[in-house]
């Protein structure tokens, strides 16, 4: 097996909150230590309620914002802020909104055109049209919406697009920020069946970033679990989803919908409240919302330790 396209060792993101008029910025410690890695033609799927971190985490691997602490490997290579132009052909992003990350004023074949116009300059515009109509067919349109624009296109068809723009330069390493919470069910499973086929023909690896659990048992091949910025389990799907260890990956599918009406579920309903991101209290920042929680939780924080399918929890599922 050759080396992991993306690794991630001790990742973190902080940042300085204004706390109000002559007090100090207080830290908000948005991603506080994630290690991974994610190899080509697998998906890395990370899951967790809003402010867990998540989408700071996909910012940082498509090298949007830098890391504070940690560091951020790709092809086995440190990634430094000033190599991201570079390596940015490596890693693509396709975000949330179709509807917002498309230029109104653009026609189709110019906004996909347009990374190659930057960062491959020797092209001429014969080829970047060719390659334009050729990846519009390849994500299920027709060469002939090169000259319509964004207006003209359903929210399903302009993710085609982004995903489209995502691949010309030929990456190693798609980021995809919640890529279908934007869309109608009825559509959501034709762009995750695209999203496969890709990955089958050109060997891509996915970061999955997710709040649907339901979504992630479709598509991931690894899962992390989020909770306030630390990584509370992870391991393989099969494993995660069948036996969850940590009390909270087994709340939230305790919450995901199944299509199998008789079988037996136990809803899980957390009790007290979130802790804010910038008061974390001491020992384990699930405790006080976990029905688990002993005294050893809230002075000491777990930590995930080693193995294939972990978690940070002194009292874990199953034990």
């Amino acid at each position: 097996m050759t080396g992991p396209v993306v690794q991630a060792s001790a990742l973190q993101r902080h940042y300085n909150v204004s706390a109000g008029m002559f007090r100090k910025p207080r830290l908000l410690k948005a991603v506080a230590g994630l290690d991974f890695e994610l190899f080509a033609g697998k998906t890395l799927a990370v899951v967790g309620e809003s402010g867990c971190g998540k989408s700071t985490l996909a910012r940082m691997v498509a090298m949007i914002e830098a890391p504070t602490a940690g560091t951020l490997t790709l092809d086995g290579k440190q990634v430094h802020p000033g190599d991201w132009a570079s390596l940015r052909q490596s890693v693509q992003i396709v975000f949330q909104d179709p509807y917002g990350s498309l230029n109104p004023r653009h026609r189709i074949g110019v906004i996909l055109e347009e990374p190659l116009a930057i960062n491959r300059p020797e092209m001429s515009k014969q080829d970047r049209e060719a390659r334009a109509r050729d990846m519009l067919t390849r994500v299920g349109l027709r060469a002939e919406h090169y000259d319509r624009y964004p207006h003209m296109f359903s929210g399903g068809q302009r993710q085609r697009i982004a995903i489209a723009r995502a691949l010309m330069l030929d990456p190693k390493l798609l980021v995809l920020d919640e890529p279908v919470s934007a869309l109608d069910v009825s559509i959501q499973s034709a762009i995750l069946n695209l999203l496969m086929q890709l990955q089958d023909q050109l060997q891509l690896a996915y970061l999955f970033i997710s709040h649907d659990l339901s979504v992630v048992r479709h598509v991931a091949d690894d899962v992390i679990v989020m909770y306030l910025g630390r990584a509370v389990e992870k391991g393989p799907k099969a494993a995660l989803f069948d036996a969850p260890k940590h009390p909270y990956t087994k709340a939230l599918l305790s919450a995901t919908p199944r299509a199998e009406p008789n079988a037996a579920k136990e809803r899980i309903k957390l009790s007290g409240e979130l802790p804010s991101p910038l008061a974390i209290p001491d020992g384990c920042p699930f405790a006080p919302r976990c029905w688990k929680a002993q005294q050893r939780c809230r002075a000491e924080l777990p930590t995930l330790g080693e193995g294939e399918h972990v978690a940070a929890c002194f009292f874990p599922e199953g034990t």
